[in-house]
């Protein structure tokens, strides 16, 4: 009996260790974890410009939202944190490009990634030109600011249409939003262009500068998850 107890105690044993020994958990390739990290910067770059914009337009006397374009947080003695502000933000574009690239191989929306890159370095560009004040001559700083933001929400309209093509496959809805957005931020960049210091001009664009991060936002969540399921690996447990 217990002869019998024992090798049933034994048998129990080895299959445990057989178990064990062929256990696995779902990982991810190192190569996912990398382009799942880079897009993370296209989750993240949206929030961080507007809430540190919107914070410093608050701290700034004299800052109108409905009429001064965010830009001119730029100027006076506390400029150099949006300045600063305008080339993280810059950086982590090109960063969440290079994700895009890494994730994006083929089909209409493999180039996409160049334009992101393009809009990061405007972005570092307008940083580093201050922009006029509402009041102020007209200078080539300034115009070369505003240069490089129209040349930049351009390239970000291009990265949404074409985006829109890859979203297509996913959904008819996010194809034809991706569309709306570009569509929307190139209307914003007329109006500001065309509106003289209008209140109504500023406010749709800055609606659409904010509507365009937070579309970044939610397209690089979408290849967040996609980047992580295709890179799932089964691993031995250990």
């Amino acid at each position: 009996m217990n002869q019998e107890v024992i090798e049933m105690a034994s048998s129990q044993n080895d299959t445990s260790a057989e178990s064990i020994a062929g256990a696995t958990r779902i990982d991810c390739t190192p190569e996912a974890r990398i382009t799942k990290s880079l897009l993370g910067y296209g989750v993240i770059v949206g929030p961080f410009y507007v809430l540190v914009s919107v914070i410093q337009g608050l701290l700034t006397p004299g800052f109108d939202f409905a009429r001064d374009s965010w830009s001119l947080l730029s100027l006076g003695p506390a400029g150099w944190v949006h300045v600063t502000v305008f080339v993280l933000t810059g950086l982590m574009l090109i960063g969440a490009a290079i994700g895009l690239h890494r994730h994006i191989t083929a089909g209409p929306a493999r180039t996409a990634w160049v334009y992101l890159v393009v809009y990061g370095v405007l972005l570092m560009g307008a940083g580093a030109l201050q922009p006029d004040a509402a009041d102020a001559a007209f200078t080539w700083h300034g115009a070369m600011h505003l240069l490089c933001g129209g040349l930049g929400f351009i390239a970000f309209a291009v990265w949404s249409f074409l985006v829109a093509r890859r979203l297509a496959a996913r959904s008819r809805r996010l194809a034809v939003l991706s569309a709306a957005v570009g569509a929307f931020l190139l209307v914003g960049s007329v109006c500001i262009a065309a509106g003289s210091g209008s209140v109504t001009a500023n406010l749709v664009f800055t609606l659409a500068v904010v509507v365009s991060w937070a579309w970044l936002s939610i397209v690089s969540v979408i290849f967040y998850r996609e980047a992580a399921v295709e890179g799932r690996i089964e691993v031995p447990v250990r």
